[in-house]
């Protein structure tokens, strides 16, 4: 009787315990719920949004601390939730491995998971593979499924094997390089000295041709559609036409101003759009070399790039404003159709826009503008309104001294995400997920010895082009996706 006593004495206990726990949860949750929402968002989804993020924070601090009882540390745990189907066997046939080791040329056979720059995470989305909750991602919602949460499928963009070939023969700054149009071995490079290199990435990597005519700072170039010709701009003043072949200059168009960046209209060929100085866009003759049309902004024209379609230009200025400006293919004509202000208070000069054809997760044709102060955005294009954009994310990083450049990584954001490569003061090269704006840096690459400033990817995306102030181009290979 003593012992049955003492067991329900103990099972009293037991419930009390319970009881108070759960109405000590209950109140935590109520008083989760009560926060008064601002005045402009709806009380019901504000309410439905605070119940699915207790409910996930909650999960999420049991499970960790069940794992610490184990005497295993966080990023342990991270690691664990993020392991392949494979992962016992794949470690026993690599060794051991640490995360982190991106971008510092691991060998390919190791699992490319556990290349993940595990501490650029946040808890909450590292956390989402155990929880039922919708996990808002930017302007963006994922869709995968809970199999790909908790065994994620191989991300190449987070596994580089080290690097394919290096050319070190120019002295001054290497401000802009770019691969051949559909390439995946050529490669062209400019500097602040007024040279131009020509170069084939296979191996055994070699300069083909050495451009020489620009007396200042090359500021960009463009391929013509057959890589049979490039034309280039300078602070010099002129516009050349090069063809490859025979390493000569064929043309020399002469402005009243710099001339910062340049194009080849995609469709007809015989177009070379010119963003100058003079806050003007040029529309020039190849064939003759004669200026057929221009158009007038606010400020200097700083970058540029075409829609595939040939109709539509995006153009950045010296303050930061993009510009969609109409073309026609036949005539050359040139129209202004919007303009998208700088949101940041200071306003910098655009180094890069890039047009890309789709994404993933905007649906639609999409550009990417960086600045100097550090500012990557993010556009979706409706090219049924002639060209207008709507700014889906951006990322702030530091602010930089040298116009350092970005560019989409479009074949690696057709998994998930939506990442950018960029370079930076800090001699590294970095890649980004705009979809995670508060941990956005998934990897870098080191290996530069100045400030990484130009950056390009070949048509295959298996090599990466980077170059830097003191005039190193470094070639990277990316390992092959399994």
């Amino acid at each position: 009787m003593a012992d049955d006593a003492t067991k329900s004495s103990e099972e009293e206990e037991q419930n009390h315990k319970h009881k108070h726990k759960t109405k000590t949860k209950d109140l935590e949750f109520l008083s989760c719920l009560l926060q008064p929402p601002s005045p402009d968002l709806d009380p019901k989804y504000v309410a439905l949004r605070r119940y699915l993020l207790y409910k996930k924070a909650e999960a999420g601090v049991d499970r960790r601390k069940d794992w610490k009882c184990n005497g295993k540390g966080y990023v342990s745990y991270r690691n664990y939730i993020r392991r392949p189907r494979n992962w016992e066997s794949l470690n026993v046939a690599s060794g051991s491995s640490t995360p982190g080791q991106s971008g510092r040329w691991v060998s390919s056979a190791l699992p490319q998971s556990i290349l993940y720059e595990l501490d650029n995470f946040s808890s909450s989305r590292d956390l989402r593979g155990s929880s039922q909750a919708l996990s808002h991602r930017s302007s963006f919602s994922s869709s995968i499924g809970e199999t790909g949460r908790l065994f994620p499928k191989v991300e190449p963009a987070y596994s580089f094997v080290g690097m394919h070939c290096v050319f070190d023969n120019c002295k001054a700054s290497v401000t802009v390089l770019k691969f051949g149009h559909m390439s995946s071995d050529l490669l062209a490079y400019g500097a602040s000295d007024g040279s131009l290199a020509v170069c084939s990435v296979s191996q055994p990597s070699s300069v083909i041709k050495q451009l020489i005519g620009h007396t200042k700072d090359v500021t960009d170039f463009d391929f013509s559609s057959n890589n049979q010709y490039i034309a280039s701009s300078s602070m010099d003043k002129t516009v050349r036409v090069w063809e490859i072949s025979k390493g000569s200059c064929i043309r020399v168009i002469y402005g009243v101003s710099s001339q910062l960046c340049i194009r080849f209209h995609p469709v007809n060929n015989n177009f070379l759009s010119v963003g100058n100085g003079n806050r003007e866009i040029t529309v020039i003759n190849f064939s003759t070399g004669r200026i057929i049309n221009k158009a007038t902004f606010d400020n200097e024209v700083t970058a540029m790039d075409n829609d595939h379609t040939g109709q539509l230009i995006f153009c950045g200025d010296s303050q930061g404003a993009i510009y969609t400006v109409n073309i026609s293919s036949h005539t050359g004509a040139l129209s202004r159709s919007y303009r998208n202000r700088s949101s940041s208070k200071q306003k910098s000069p655009i180094t890069t826009v890039q047009y890309s054809t789709f994404s993933l997760l905007a649906r639609s044709a999409v550009l990417l503008a960086c600045a100097q102060d550090g500012t990557l955005s993010f556009f979706s294009i409706a090219l049924e309104l002639n060209g207008y954009l709507t700014q889906r994310c951006s990322l702030k990083l530091s602010p930089r001294v040298h116009p350092i450049r970005a560019s989409f990584c479009p074949l690696l954001s057709l998994d998930k995400g939506e990442f950018i490569v960029s370079g930076s003061e800090d001699c590294n090269v970095y890649f980004y997920d705009l979809t995670r704006p508060k941990h956005a840096c998934v990897n870098k690459l080191q290996g530069h010895g100045s400030p990484v400033i130009g950056i390009a990817w070949n048509n295959g995306e298996n090599l990466l082009a980077s170059s830097d102030a003191d005039g190193t181009v470094i070639v990277w290979k990316r390992a092959k996706a399994k």
